[in-house]
């Protein structure tokens, strides 16, 4: 151990470091080398246009700067990480540190001391690499995360609309499941354009819809003024423009993910995971996961894993980490989209643990094995094989079986008497025994 602590000692001592604390207006840089046994710093600032990243790396190159380690700070680095990145492999090894583990202590903040430290920690091995995907995964990434962002525009957009209902006495989304399914955007559009006949708008009833006239006459009733109208349909046109944007990303995805067809296809084969969720998973962990060497430390990248917080031998807290908020979102809702498919090993999970942890706990724990089964596939490119929802351990009925005796004890119940009047008397002891 001596021997390698040594020999990375040498071979860092070989190297110049450039720390650069980022901010949005200036970059602050110091190069760090050892000469003649001394340590030699050499700082200076630049601008964070284009033009002055361009100006910093000249001056990295002109002293021979091999090591370049900078803050993730807020979106202010991926310009200059952009930039580097094009001579990471002539000269540049890029290195992306999060700030909260290089924060300064307090009376001790100063820029060109905070470039300092990193230039002075990750000499001394202390700094821990973020995760950065290459340019083909960020643009999927982009492209994944922007659909998120707009699904959920139209889920307030659906909150509006519901709302704006409610002030004209329309009742229109206690009948109908979907208020922007196709029977309830139908109606939606003729009650924005000033239809006020129940008769007229009953008739755009589809489906099953057509069974329940005489509720829908009732939740129609209702009228909305002019303003409300406006708003109505102001709502309507911006989830048509963000329905047609969902549209086109998701034809902009199929065609940049076309040569991942088979991770998609594996992918697809977990419960609750569907084609929209396996393109999320893929652009957030990368076609083979290749950037974590276990399951354990890709469940603690997203964080989905239990945390730790114990000082003096006592545990405070076991509060998960926070980690990737894309995925553990994602995991959480495959999770709960598995467990309702009852032949599944995840709804047999689901149920085990619920009664101990509770239903969120269980479903954060089902979310948690099921972001291992997602690296084994990718890592490992494996099929998943369903192994059903499994069979209750003869050692988990005992417990639960001495758990209730107690229970009947401390009742003072005689449980021979309770299978008395259940099952009949000529039932048989291995009947009831089974029973």
């Amino acid at each position: 151990m001596t021997m390698n602590m040594n020999m990375d000692s040498v071979a860092v001592a070989d190297k110049r470091i450039a720390g650069i604390d980022v901010h949005k207006k200036i970059l602050v840089v110091v190069v760090r080398w050892i000469q003649e046994g001394k340590v030699v710093y050499q700082r200076r600032k630049f601008g964070a246009t284009k033009q002055e990243i361009g100006h910093l790396t000249a001056w990295l190159q002109h002293l021979k700067a091999t090591v370049v380690v900078m803050e993730s700070t807020a979106q202010y680095w991926r310009p200059l990480w952009y930039e580097l990145e094009t001579y990471r492999e002539l000269c540049f090894e890029l290195h992306l540190c999060n700030p909260l583990k290089v924060k300064a202590p307090r009376g001790k903040k100063w820029d060109y001391r905070d470039a300092q430290r990193l230039t002075d920690r990750w000499a001394a091995g202390d700094l821990e690499d973020s995760f950065v995907p290459g340019q083909e995964q960020r643009e999927w990434r982009s492209m994944t995360r922007a659909r998120v962002h707009m699904k959920r525009k139209i889920g307030i957009n659906h909150c509006q609309v519901e709302g704006l209902l409610e002030h004209g006495s329309i009742k229109l989304s206690s009948v109908v499941s979907d208020l922007f399914g196709a029977t309830g955007w139908a109606i939606l559009r003729l009650i924005a354009k000033g239809v006020t006949d129940v008769e007229v708008l009953v008739k755009e009833a589809r489906g099953s819809l057509r069974r329940k006239e005489s509720k829908l006459r009732e939740a129609l009733a209702g009228k909305l003024d002019p303003t409300h109208r406006l708003l109505l349909k102001q709502h309507m046109e911006q989830v048509e423009l963000l329905r047609k944007q969902v549209e086109e990303i998701n034809q902009a995805l199929a065609v940049a993910m076309k040569d991942h067809v088979p991770a998609l296809t594996r992918l697809c084969k977990i419960p609750g995971v569907d084609l929209y969720s396996a393109q999320e998973l893929l652009a957030e962990i990368g076609p083979k996961a290749s950037a974590f060497p276990s399951a354990d430390q890709f469940a603690g990248w997203v964080g989905i894993c239990p945390g730790s917080k114990e000082s003096a031998g006592v545990n405070y807290s076991t509060r998960s980490p926070k980690g990737n908020r894309y995925l553990r979102r994602l995991l959480c809702q495959i999770a709960w989209a598995s467990v309702h498919n009852k032949e599944s090993f995840f709804a047999g999970l689901f149920g085990r643990l619920k009664p101990r942890i509770q239903g969120r706990g269980a479903a954060w724990a089902v979310a948690h094995r099921i972001g291992k089964v997602v690296w084994l596939i990718l890592h490992e490119e494996v099929e998943y094989k369903e192994m059903g929802p499994g069979k209750v351990k003869i050692q988990t009925l005992n417990r639960k079986f001495r758990r209730l005796m107690k229970e009947f004890a401390r009742h003072g119940v005689d449980p021979r008497a309770i299978l008395d009047e259940i099952l009949p008397v000529e039932t048989t002891l291995p009947e009831r025994a089974q029973a």
